[in-house]
């Protein structure tokens, strides 16, 4: 199968049927109460993040006799006695890690799956997306003690693996949920031109299927690598040594060992959870886009 001939049938597939308008409209402002409602919402969600984050530059004292105060001098060396530290960075790799596997892993069966439910026929299909639906009310903390009996048997206890295998299980019904209408909306056309081109099955996913299914895709990965690399409960079963610990782990053995010490404990708190919401704001539009055309499927 050619490019040109690939190109053409992703530029039939994007391409709008009817005209843009593209003339400036004026924006009606809403009601004045809604935006009073949503900062509400906005300060209590940043709220607590701010006081973590400017707690870290505070010290003990200053925590203790003005809880609501600034920084007054800022101090820096809770967060620089952090970033010297080689089991913060420890954690961290095992975050990304696990983070990354679970991503890779969550996308990759996720899209095979929503493939042959929105584009084959077979027997039990409606069921088969049931049970992906069903598992969206089946949270991991429900399972979590067969599913650690179940670990412990396959030996991966105290592995990083251990956490993987569970993570990518528990995040398929949410994927599947996702990407489906995304692969139904795929014109019929568009299959068959490429049958008549010469491509095969796998052809088709590879050169059509996942380019214009790319906003779920990318919807589906942020959404599994903020989930793996906030959750707390499945590593706390799962793992044992520091030396595997991820960054949630981290933070509840860090706050154990300097119960004391809570500007650093703050400090440490801040440095785990800021690469997760630096992700999530910089790809915040992407997973509206993804979950609204999945709506629209």
């Amino acid at each position: 199968m050619s490019a040109t001939t690939a190109n053409s049938w992703l530029s039939s597939a994007v391409e709008p049927d009817a005209p843009i308008d593209r003339r400036d409209k004026p924006q009606k402002w809403g009601n004045p109460l809604t935006y009073f409602i949503a900062l509400l919402f906005i300060g209590a969600c940043i709220a607590p993040v701010l006081y973590i984050v400017l707690g870290g530059f505070r010290t003990n004292s200053q925590i203790t006799t003005s809880p609501a105060a600034l920084p007054h001098p800022w101090v820096v060396s809770n967060y620089t006695s952090v970033l010297t530290s080689t089991t913060f960075w420890g954690e961290f790799a095992n975050s990304v890690i696990v983070g990354l596997v679970s991503t890779v892993g969550i996308v990759v069966l996720g899209l095979m799956v929503s493939f042959a439910l929105a584009r084959y026929d077979f027997k039990l299909k409606g069921a088969m997306y049931s049970l992906f639906a069903a598992g969206l009310m089946f949270p991991m903390v429900i399972a979590i003690t067969p599913l650690y009996i179940l670990i412990k048997k396959l030996g991966l206890v105290d592995n990083l693996f251990g956490v993987i295998v569970p993570q990518i299980a528990f995040g398929l019904p949410t994927t599947v949920i996702i990407l489906v209408p995304f692969l139904r909306a795929i014109p019929n056309e568009i299959e068959e031109a490429a049958a008549i081109d010469g491509a095969s099955r796998l052809g088709f996913f590879f050169r059509m299927v996942i380019p214009l299914s790319l906003p779920g895709v990318v919807t589906v990965g942020i959404l599994a690598f903020i989930g793996s690399w906030n959750n707390y409960v499945l590593p706390l079963y799962i793992l044992n040594s520091q030396a595997n610990f991820t960054l949630p782990l981290g933070v509840q053995a860090f706050s154990s060992q300097y119960s004391v010490d809570t500007a650093r404990v703050l400090a440490f708190t801040s440095l785990a959870m800021l690469p997760a919401l630096i992700f999530f704001s910089i790809f915040e539009k992407r997973i509206v886009g993804g979950l609204t055309g999945a709506v629209k499927g």
